[in-house]
């Protein structure tokens, strides 16, 4: 991944930029909190014009956040992402969908890849 040429846009629990029309997410690893998150929503929503566009992030082990934060995240998702691909390495992805999702159903498209190229392919038909 060259990041030479891209603006890239600094945030507290991940930098951004964008791709295509597909906002690309360099996920940070400090635990999350409601208030990290909605700082985080209200940057997305900044980069992108307040516009749900496709989200392809790249995972990194970060610490489980807690039940509220898991919660309020949930929510927040639909209001800022058409869909989500998430790249990791083997069986990161799967866990972290496993704790978010285990009770109920993602509130947007979302698949794990281990190949970046593949989940690009995968979000174009979300634009």
């Amino acid at each position: 991944m060259d990041l030479k040429d891209k603006h890239i846009i600094k945030g507290e629990i991940a930098d951004y930029y964008l791709e295509d029309g597909i906002l690309v997410s360099l996920s940070k690893n400090p635990r999350r909190t409601v208030d990290s998150i909605k700082k985080n929503v209200a940057l997305v929503k900044e980069i992108t014009n307040n516009k749900p566009i496709p989200l392809l992030i790249y995972l990194s082990n970060s610490p489980v956040p807690d039940r509220e934060t898991r919660e309020f995240s949930t929510t927040q998702l639909p209001i800022i992402y058409t869909a989500m691909a998430m790249v990791s390495k083997p069986g990161l992805s799967k866990f972290i969908m496993n704790i978010l999702f285990s009770l109920k159903k993602p509130p947007i498209p979302m698949k794990s890849f281990t190949d970046d190229k593949k989940a690009k392919e995968w979000l174009k038909q979300y634009l």
